[in-house]
């Protein structure tokens, strides 16, 4: 199915997900400032310019040549009921031919952490790219640790893999993840004996 790349905008029941834009620096820059201790020990190390318009300019671009090469689909969420920034969600690393798979991450402020906001997100992203980007697998990786993120994929369907040895550098060192898949047809754990 063809996605019309230039109006990628998905509604669920409290937000509009949609792909950053020049005037949404200054919202971003203050949730990502206000909340930099909640989610610095899960991220990779912020260069020293994270928070800059700059930095954020070439955010916005590199979504924009994202989408239109279909590469990735980095969103924002926006609370409809004041048009708050409450976090933001990438599909990524979008594969086609044989494998049909992305692999996405997100985050989400700390005040709107636990609100079910980014529970909405995923769910909406994974059925988005399922039924209309045609997708079959989706992936997620998160430190072993973060039994809030680990929770919240099972929660959106998602089942564990493994793990995987250094997988990306966090806080500036190499660290391990756990992963997890969601599937367009899922069959683990069933079988056709009846």
């Amino acid at each position: 199915m063809i996605l019309n790349r230039r109006k990628v905008r998905i509604e669920t029941e409290r937000m509009s997900l949609r792909p950053p834009v020049h005037g949404d620096h200054r919202a971003w820059s203050a949730l990502r400032r206000d909340s930099a201790d909640f989610l610095t020990r899960w991220e990779p190390s912020w260069a020293p310019d994270h928070l800059s318009r700059r930095a954020f300019t070439n955010r916005v671009y590199w979504a924009q040549r994202s989408i239109n090469n279909g590469s990735a689909l980095p969103l924002f969420l926006i609370r409809r009921e004041d048009e708050a920034l409450l976090g933001a969600i990438t599909l990524d690393n979008i594969r086609r031919g044989p494998a049909q798979a992305g692999t996405i991450g997100y985050w989400t402020g700390e005040r709107y952490a636990r609100e079910g906001y980014m529970r909405e997100a995923i769910d909406a992203l994974v059925h988005h790219a399922f039924h209309r980007m045609d997708l079959s697998r989706i992936e997620a990786a998160c430190l072993p640790e973060n039994a809030p993120s680990r929770a919240l994929l099972e929660k959106c369907g998602f089942k564990y893999e493994g793990v995987a040895q250094s997988y990306l550098q966090i806080d500036g060192r190499w660290r391990t993840h756990v992963l997890y898949a969601a599937l367009r047809m899922d069959r683990r754990g069933r079988t056709d004996v009846g």
